[in-house]
């Protein structure tokens, strides 16, 4: 089924629906005016978007990544959820973002439902606003005067809040759902509704005939009337399972209506391996059938009827029963307003309930192999590390044939349509995939100049210091820790990558695209067994799950830095999801070429023409050239445009150049452009000060060049371009850690801390302090103690170039 629909943003909606909810709602008759609002309608600037829903339910998904295909879904939401945090009266911010998210859902062609707590709470507000206000008419007339005392709320039982809030809960769903246009319908039931075999199917037929009609099913315990839970009685087999919370109803019904997913909304951020708070607690992704062992489950939630272990209960019985399930946090601030579309959409949320086991480890485990592994790595000597890249450099040219044939196993299906995007990989992105025996050997050649130059890397005393007598401090070098580094169409990344984490003792986590799948796995497999040789194999992980790259950008306690490799577009997605570890890594290489008018004829067609044309996909290619105003109709000017021409570069004309053309070429639409192609921007200064101030405008600080014979002026460029790498007659294609004699790089940074330009070993490693005394105390430093600071700077052992 397909169906078009235009969706609303959430916080607009909050705005308006607020403040009428909290005076017409909640007011003391209570009655919602819903046609007084019915002409409102919240529609967004997200733009059409088709949805194919088609399933057969029968088993449950197996991945997250298949979620998207949910057709029926049940919503429950907890009750603190629900509630707000004094447990009286209903956290209406949180509801309208639920009630839009599944409004957005339903829009697109899905069928949803609710199983929603609330009433008890609903009620519990407004008895109590019934009894002040009767107390304080018996104590006004009582006393004749209007100061009120205080008074003592009774305890109120949650039959009667459940019967004097159910009215006003639904009201408000109502009111709510009236702005998307949805019309919504309350179900009450009890346990006893399950086991009479003809309420069943009056309530199965009720509740499909509704989704039928477009209707969300708002449904809930009837609180009001319903018995206590009988005593063992929970979850006796696949067809029975007792009614006593909504979390079993939740379960229950999305197995009674063949569900294709249940999303439990809870006030934690899913299952931990231990109750959450503790030290040692860890979300657990992915819960599996049969691992009930090793958790330990803490007391309920503030509020409701079940905790934790319910929840769990209830998921694996709806597991057992077809339906996919995820638990996840529906209060947090920061993703309560997209949580239940994100975990429709596949994200990594909450944790997701599988009966299929991967056959491998899971991106968590990996991590965590990662970081033991590069700490036992930092621990080797630095011969023992050198012998292993000098031995994976082996490998690359012993094992060709194998490598060779993985590459043009990819090479043959990226060549192919992919068969989700029906699109063919690009000419410059296969180029990238293309491994050649040529290749091979200069990465074993740069692996072999990592191997050399790694030798005194980690642990390299940069700076001594006597603090005072027999107090010495020492700052070393050590590794950063894990590193991501998320590659695309570029196989060779991954031994320069992984011999610069070896050399570096940093422990690593590699996600290439899916179009090099056969050539990095086999790399993978040739890293880890020269890895083997001292024992440290799981340093080093390839990341083969259906891992996307916004979870793991999420995975702030297991990665230490992100790097990424590929299109600017990769980068930037990268930098936007990364949330608390930082990217190593530029957005874009808009590299610029200023020929000034004291510039040589036969330097600048040679520097222009590599610069631009020898690698036009590289994020080091010209991608605009500056030329002074006084070469335009000159003999070298003329030698540039037919050099261009000749190499069948399209020239893009800026907006000073276009003027002084009669016909010109095609004007820039943007002066900040990487093309990645044979396309070339032209623009015209009037002199060095205008090209620095153009290329400060348009550029992004990767790397820039002046073709001049002048010195003075090169000199003047050289200081003045703020960029990671500049130079003075020479091609841009120089940027680059292999040719800048650092063996290899992990890419090239263009941001202001920590490594800047193509970042090689150096860039991987960050210091520690070490700090050696014999019983001492900051008190003997203080005014009137017996030592005193010396701060003496030591001599520092001097590094092996070798």
């Amino acid at each position: 089924m397909l169906r078009q629909v235009c969706c609303s943003g959430f916080q607009p909606f909050r705005q308006r629906l607020l403040p009428w909810l909290q005076s017409t709602v909640l007011s003391r008759s209570h009655r919602v005016q819903s046609s007084a609002i019915r002409h409102v309608r919240s529609w967004s600037n997200i733009p059409f978007i088709t949805v194919p829903l088609s399933r057969t339910h029968g088993k449950s998904f197996a991945h997250r990544s298949e979620l998207k295909h949910a057709k029926r879904i049940v919503v429950k939401l907890g009750s603190a959820v629900v509630t707000r945090g004094d447990e009286c009266g209903l956290a209406l911010g949180r509801l309208a973002s639920i009630v839009e998210q599944v409004s957005v859902l339903q829009n697109q062609g899905r069928e949803m439902m609710l199983v929603t707590s609330g009433a008890v709470a609903f009620g519990k507000q407004r008895l109590r606003h019934e009894i002040l206000l009767s107390q304080s008419v018996r104590q006004a007339l009582h006393s004749g005067q209007n100061q009120l005392k205080e008074m003592a709320i009774p305890v109120l039982e949650a039959r009667a809040c459940a019967a004097a809030g159910q009215s006003g809960l639904m009201a408000l769903y109502e009111a709510m759902f009236t702005q998307y246009s949805i019309c919504a319908a309350q179900i009450l039931v009890t346990n006893l509704d399950f086991h009479d075999e003809q309420k069943r199917r009056n309530l199965n037929g009720t509740l499909h005939e509704l989704l039928r009609m477009n209707i969300v099913p708002i449904v809930n315990t009837n609180d009001a009337v319903v018995p206590p839970a009988e005593p063992n009685s929970d979850l006796q087999g696949v067809n029975v399972i007792s009614v006593k919370d909504n979390d079993s109803l939740a379960a229950r019904l999305a197995v009674e209506m063949k569900t294709d997913l249940l999303i439990v909304l809870s006030d934690v951020e899913g299952l931990f391996d231990s109750p959450p708070g503790s030290d040692d607690a860890k979300l657990i992704d992915i819960f599996y059938p049969g691992d009930q062992q090793s958790v330990t489950f803490g007391t309920k939630s503030r509020v409701g009827m079940g905790g934790m272990e319910a929840k769990v209960k209830a998921a694996l019985w709806a597991l057992q029963g077809g339906t996919s399930v995820v638990i996840a946090n529906g209060t947090h601030p920061k993703v309560s307003g997209h949580v239940i579309t994100d975990i429709v959409e596949g994200k990594k949320v909450g944790t997701f309930f599988s009966e299929v086991k991967p056959a491998g480890p899971t991106v968590e485990q990996q991590g965590e192999m990662a970081r033991s592994g590069g700490r036992m790595l930092a621990t080797l000597e630095p011969e023992q590390r050198a012998e292993i890249i000098h031995h994976l450099a082996d490998l690359l040219t012993d094992q060709r044939e194998e490598i060779l044939l993985a590459n043009k196993k990819d090479l043959e299906e990226a060549e192919g349509k992919d068969q989700v995007t029906g699109r063919r990989l690009a000419a410059p992105l296969l180029k990238r995939l293309s491994l050649s025996t040529s290749k091979l050997n200069s990465l074993a050649i740069g692996l072999r100049q990592i191997a050399a130059s790694s030798q005194d890397s980690v642990g390299r005393v940069l700076r001594r210091t006597r603090i005072a007598k027999n107090l010495e401090l020492e700052q070393v070098t050590v590794p950063i820790g894990v590193l991501l580094v998320i590659f695309e169409s570029r196989p060779d990344c991954l031994p320069q990558v992984a011999a610069l984490a070896i050399a570096s003792g940093n422990g690593l986590l590699l996600k290439g695209g899916k179009e090099a799948t056969h050539s990095n796995r086999i790399l993978h497999l040739l890293a880890q067994e020269a890895l083997s040789i001292h024992g440290v194999k799981e340093a080093i992980q390839l990341v083969n799950t259906r891992e996307e790259v916004e979870d793991l950008c999420r995975l702030d306690k297991m990665i230490d830095l992100i790097i990424p490799r590929g299109s600017s577009q990769l980068v930037r997605d990268i930098q936007k999801a990364a949330k608390g570890i930082p990217v190593m890594g530029h957005s874009e290489g808009i590299c610029h070429m200023y020929v000034d008018s004291e510039a040589s004829v036969d330097k600048v067609t040679r520097l222009v023409r590599d610069s631009k044309c020898e690698y036009p996909a590289a994020c080091n290619a010209l991608e605009t050239l500056l030329i002074h105003r006084d070469l335009l109709r000159t003999p070298l000017f003329d030698q540039i445009i037919d050099m261009l021409r000749v190499e069948q570069v399209k020239i893009h004309a800026g907006p000073k150049f276009a003027s002084y053309l009669t016909f010109s070429p095609s004007e820039v639409k943007s002066l900040r452009t990487e093309y990645g192609d044979l396309e070339l921007c032209i623009e015209v200064v009037d002199s060095v000060q205008e090209a620095i101030d153009h290329i400060h405008k348009y550029g992004s600080s990767h790397t820039d060049v002046i073709v001049t014979e002048n010195e003075k002026t090169a000199e003047f460029f050289l200081q003045h371009v703020d960029s990671a790498c500049v130079f003075w007659n020479a091609s841009t294609r120089f940027s680059d850690g292999y040719r800048f004699g650092l063996g290899a790089e992990v890419g090239i940074s263009t941001s202001r801390i920590h490594a800047r330009g193509p970042v090689g070993l150096e860039g991987l490693l960050t210091t520690k302090w070490l700090l050696r005394g014999q019983d001492h105390v900051v008190s003997d430093f203080s005014e009137h103690g017996s030592l005193k600071y010396l701060h003496e700077n030591l001599p520092v052992p001097q590094r092996n170039t070798n």
